[in-house]
């Protein structure tokens, strides 16, 4: 079994919002091996993948990290990865696509939410914050790749003053006064409870907590290394 597996068992876990010990019970083993599975320290049977496939209601190649859709569609070992490395690693051209399919489902699912709001405010925020994130992460690849950053209207010394960080923080700043605004305004919220999104959401709701759950592992590494 794979990384995949574990992080994957755990996140529908959490996704129906249950406790390890209810989850446990129900697949008819113990709390300390139904951690182990999700933490990644033992391999589970065939048995296992199968009770816990008709549990959570997904397939055994999506359980296995296969495919990001839950009814199958498998993806292919030869496809997935680069069998010149002599561990096996993913290909350059399919990692991308599996992490494009991630962020584009997550930010299809917050722009859904975020548009139930009728916030026009905080949706333009958004879109300024996400477009100044990416925009150095192009332009680095842009400059890499030997293209000439007069492409680009901001100047490169700016560009490598961290301008766009600044222009980030201020969108990240308007976007939280128009929420706290829409509050105050007594302003309407869409459900956002885990139940709710996985039945409106399926497939775009596990990709979005991945996402989320990835971020909360980078940042949790990077505290604990103080």
């Amino acid at each position: 079994m794979n990384a995949d597996f574990s992080r994957t068992l755990a996140l529908l876990r959490q996704e129906k919002e249950i406790s390890q010990r209810k989850a446990a019970a129900d697949l008819g083993i113990s709390q300390a091996l139904l951690s182990h599975y999700e933490n990644g320290v033992r391999e589970p049977g065939l048995a296992f993948v199968r009770r816990a496939c008709d549990y959570y209601r997904v397939s055994a190649d999506y359980l296995l990290g296969r495919t990001l859709d839950r009814d199958g569609g498998m993806i292919g070992s030869d496809e997935l990865y680069d069998s010149s490395d002599e561990k096996g690693s993913l290909r350059g051209s399919i990692a991308a696509t599996l992490q494009k399919k991630l962020l584009v489902n997550t930010i299809n699912l917050f722009f859904e939410l975020l548009g139930k709001t009728n916030s026009r405010e905080a949706i333009a925020a958004a879109g300024q914050y996400l477009g100044a994130a990416v925009y150095p992460l192009y332009r680095t690849l842009h400059r890499a790749a030997g293209e000439k950053d007069t492409f680009f209207a901001l100047d490169a010394a700016a560009f490598s003053a961290g301008a766009l960080d600044a222009a980030a923080l201020q969108s990240r700043a308007r976007y939280c006064r128009a929420l706290e605004q829409h509050t105050a305004g007594d302003g309407t919220f869409p459900a956002m409870d885990a139940e709710t999104l996985t039945a409106g959401y399926p497939g775009l709701a596990q990709s979005m907590t991945q996402v989320l759950h990835a971020a909360d592992e980078q940042a949790t590494e990077l505290l604990n290394k103080e």
